[in-house]
């Protein structure tokens, strides 16, 4: 496969073999990330609030108890979180009975080259285990991953580490050796942080220079990875 897509950069200098790949899922995977903050938005607006879309986008990727914090902290104490929550699922459960959640471009191409270079792959979520489940049943990937490191099997959340370290155990692959494919600032620091390279395909948020530093690439969609898979995949 012609790797000329790829940043000079992948090509010139030496890299390290890829031997797993550990995916977030949303915005990278899926375009639910789009979908949460929409349904976020409504249900804000169903309790008397009105939640803009920037403050959604920015609290992108923290685990449910933080953001819980963070709005109360904007808001005051007496911020309605958990009923907020419920609402928002709600409305993503309509979504999905409605077709709106679709894969994101690039992503089959690259399962099925992992699959020919029988390389074990992760997802890594912020999401609920029911949540990702349900979502990714939808779309027919769950069965095309190896493991799926949801909020509620960690204690410390994104930017910590702890996710990305759980997902490379549970693929059998040191963090060294795995590659990270993520769209946000707070989830390739998370994956920084855990000793990784690290891909970001930027969805909805901006993305701080610390990460755009030291992110290996910053790409416009999956099939430049699949580039790099393929040069360097093992």
């Amino acid at each position: 496969m012609p790797a000329h897509s790829l940043p000079g950069h992948l090509v010139s200098s030496p890299q390290l073999s890829v031997r797993g790949v550990i995916f977030d899922m949303d915005g990278l995977l899926l375009n639910s990330g789009a979908l949460a903050i929409e349904a976020q938005m409504r249900a804000g607006r169903d309790l008397g609030h009105n939640l803009s879309r920037s403050f959604c986008v920015h609290m992108i990727g923290l685990v449910e108890g933080r953001y819980a914090s963070k709005m109360r902290e904007t808001f005051g104490e007496d911020f309605p979180a958990e009923e907020l929550f419920a609402l928002q699922a709600q409305y993503m459960k309509y979504y999905l009975e409605e077709g709106r959640l679709r894969i994101k471009q690039g992503v089959l191409p690259l399962l099925d080259l992992l699959d020919t270079r029988h390389i074990p792959r992760a997802i890594v979520t912020s999401s609920g285990w029911e949540e990702a489940r349900n979502q990714l049943r939808h779309v027919s990937l769950i069965e095309r991953f190896d493991a799926i490191v949801t909020r509620e099997d960690v204690v410390h959340g994104t930017p910590d580490a702890e996710t990305y370290l759980v997902a490379s155990s549970r693929i059998g692959v040191v963090p060294e050796l795995c590659l990270v494919l993520e769209d946000s600032t707070s989830g390739a620091s998370s994956a920084l942080a855990a000793g990784m390279r690290v891909i970001v395909v930027p969805d909805l948020t901006e993305l701080t220079p610390e990460v755009r530093e030291e992110a290996l690439a910053i790409v416009s969609d999956l099939t430049v990875v699949q580039d790099y898979v393929a040069r360097y995949g093992r």
